[in-house]
């Protein structure tokens, strides 16, 4: 991974009218290919921070992103006014969860850009929660570009 990007994470998700918020700074990768936009990084956990996870958003031009946990059977499938049946790896076991996904924006670029996704969790048709995630992504300066000054 060249990790030429700079991305932050935000995720909010409420439950019960209680809000929690995860943000996430790293580095990654973006790339286009064939009409389909990637982004993949490393996630670390606070508990073993030298453990990562590799994570991939794939985004498609029919609105969808799909969230990817390679090496993990966790797949979630976003597409706008639709909802999906993904499964869930929670270490422990399978979920099952239903995803509606209510809006999806992308302004994603290889200069950078911003993707902004608000969905909603079921378990067995239940709604568990709401929830909102926004990527920001900004591309690093070439350090070619980056010349040092000579000491006079």
């Amino acid at each position: 991974m060249q990790e030429n990007y700079e991305i932050t994470i935000i995720g909010r998700q409420t439950i019960d009218r209680e809000t929690g918020e995860i943000k996430v700074d790293t580095l990654g990768d973006y790339s286009e290919r064939g009409g389909v936009q990637y982004i993949s990084y490393t996630e670390y956990d606070d508990e073993a921070p030298y453990k990562g996870h590799r994570k991939v958003l794939k985004i498609e031009k029919n609105d969808t992103v799909t969230m990817l946990h390679p090496g993990m059977s966790t797949r979630l499938v976003l597409e706008r006014g639709k909802r999906h049946k993904c499964m869930y790896d929670t270490g422990v076991g399978m979920l099952s969860l239903g995803v509606f996904t209510q809006t999806l924006r992308n302004s994603l670029t290889r200069e950078g850009g911003e993707l902004a996704i608000r969905y909603t969790l079921d378990i067995d048709a239940h709604l568990s929660s709401h929830n909102e995630i926004l990527v920001k992504l900004r591309r690093r300066p070439d350090k070619a570009m980056q010349q040092e000054i000579p000491n006079p």
